[in-house]
Order: structure tokens, then sequence, then C-alpha cells
């Protein structure tokens, strides 16, 4: 039985899983399992999967993908990731794990850069850190890209919120909270993820979103749902990459 279950949920996201795969391959923590809760992909996901070791159970939308996903897992902490985030650094797990374990959370996440040389891109998200930072102990949010679970812990809040499309990340590390399971931002090493959400709904537009998110979460004590949600590379499929300007 593995520590760790790195749980992805995926859609046709054969030109992103290469590089999250080999960046946990290249990982010096190795107890780790990989599930990939795939939702009916049409393209080489399923097969990169089995390339790199790792196991596909079905999924569906990112939400209960998670949960499909946490089901399939045999590790004592759950380590949820998108298929367009990369580990940096191969000392993200060893470090992030044994942070995890001094500062006594049961949930976490981690700071986060983006995979960008946009000085917007690289204020944007240093900005999240902050925000995520100075609210940690009074209203935890955390990246469904990268959240961090033990396994009895998610299961005892009852997972992810099947009914909600936006913020649901939020939302699970806010009812673990309250329910009384520590939550902390780990220090040790970023996640690197992609701006590709940015590149489609603009810098300004993802930033006002959020903040109304916010907003509503303050006013009426939940996140509202988002309409018209598409996952994983069909969602992006006619962006050009801006990534590597």
């Amino acid at each position: 039985m593995p520590f760790l279950s790195i749980v992805i949920p995926a859609k046709n996201e054969e030109k992103n899983l290469p590089k999250l795969l080999e960046s946990v391959k290249a990982q010096t923590f190795k107890d780790y399992e990989i599930v990939v809760a795939d939702a009916q992909s049409t393209d080489r996901t399923r097969d990169i999967v089995e390339e790199y070791g790792g196991r596909v159970v079905e999924g569906g939308k990112t939400t209960p993908g998670r949960n499909l996903g946490a089901a399939s897992s045999t590790g004592h902490v759950l380590l949820f990731l998108d298929a367009d985030v990369v580990m940096p650094n191969p000392k993200f797990l060893e470090e992030n794990l044994d942070e995890m374990k001094r500062k006594g959370a049961c949930v976490a996440t981690c700071k986060v850069k983006p995979m960008s040389r946009n000085p917007m891109d690289k204020a944007m998200h240093e900005l999240y850190n902050a925000y995520a930072i100075s609210t940690e102990k009074i209203m935890p949010h955390a990246p469904g890209f990268c959240i961090f679970s033990k396994k009895h812990t998610f299961d005892e809040v009852g997972g992810f919120d099947v009914r909600i499309d936006f913020a649901e990340d939020h939302d699970f590390v806010q009812r673990a909270e309250k329910a009384g399971y520590r939550f902390r931002i780990l220090r040790s090493q970023p996640i690197a993820v992609s701006v590709r959400r940015l590149q489609r709904d603009g810098r300004m537009g993802t930033a006002l979103r959020y903040g109304l998110a916010e907003v509503q979460r303050l006013a009426s004590g939940h996140y509202k749902n988002e309409e018209n949600y598409v996952m994983g590379g069909d969602a992006y499929k006619d962006l050009d990459d801006e990534e590597s300007q």
C-alpha cells in the first residue's frame, strides 16, 4: 500500500499529462501511486497514464472525477492535481509532505507559480499567494490543481461537493477546517501551473470572477456554481500556446 495517492481528473490531456508525469517520475519521494479519473478521453490520455505506470479509473467532470479517483486510491495521503501542472523541483513531494507532517496538517496546499514569462501572470499569482496566506487560518483557500488531504479526512468530510463546479476546491478545505481538521499552506516547494485558463477567459475577467465568488461566499455562505462548464483539454483546444513566449 503506497503512502501517497496522486489523483488526477483528466479528459483529452495527451499534451499536458506527459509533462506532469515526467515531473512525478523525477521526484525523490517514490512511495506513491498514480490514479487518473478519465472522463472518456478520445485521445492518448489513457495510454499515456499506463505508459507511466499509472492506473486509469472511470471519471466524469472534474469534481466527481476527483471523488472517483479518491475512492479507488489506497494511499494514506491524497494529492489532487490537475493535468496541466508540473512539480518544478524533484523534492516537491518530499519537502511538502515533511512540512505537512511537521505542521500537523490534515489538509494542505502550496504556493503557486505560473508557467509563463508574462509579468502580469507572475503578479496575479503572487497576489493570490499573499491573499491565501493572509486568510489561511480564518477562511482557507486551496486551488483544486494542488490539494493534499489525509485519506480519512477526505472521507469523513465527504469529499468534494459534486453539486459545485466552481470553487469546489475552496469549499472542500473550508468544510474540512470547519470540521476541525487543520489546514495549512505549505511554503517548502511551489507548484507550477498552466496559464491556459487565463488565456481563455482573460486575465482581468478571471480576477473579476474569482473576486465576485469571494463576495458571494461572504454574503451567502456558499459559492455560486459555474455555468457552461467544459472540462480538460477540450476547453482549451483552440488556444495558441502562449506559455513558451
